[in-house]
């Protein structure tokens, strides 16, 4: 996919995205929703991530982990910043049987 065409589905799915999220906060905090929040911010995660031409059944933090296992630079810094605030975040999420991946 080129980058005009990602550049356009990102944006076309964006709304869907940003509601989604809301969704997820407000059910985050209603105790008997909690389970379904989780599953409803997962569900973001990974329609974010079909967006940027990845697997869709994969979450952004398991792409981005298998890429800094690659040593790709987007994998560092993404996975870098998200163990700032969740240490371990997405070696703890790598989904092996999703997504591909193939080392050097």
């Amino acid at each position: 996919m080129t980058g005009l065409r990602k550049t356009i589905m990102v944006l076309l799915l964006l709304p869907a995205m940003v509601w989604g999220l809301l969704v997820c906060l407000v059910a985050a905090v209603l105790p008997p929703l909690r389970k379904q929040a989780a599953r409803c911010a997962i569900s973001v995660d990974q329609l974010a991530n079909a967006a940027l031409d990845g697997d869709e059944d994969e979450t952004i933090s398991s792409r981005a982990a298998k890429a800094q296992l690659d040593g790709k630079r987007w994998g560092c810094v993404l996975c870098g910043w998200l163990d700032k605030i969740d240490p371990g975040h997405c070696a703890r999420w790598i989904e092996w049987d999703r997504g591909g991946w193939r080392s050097k």
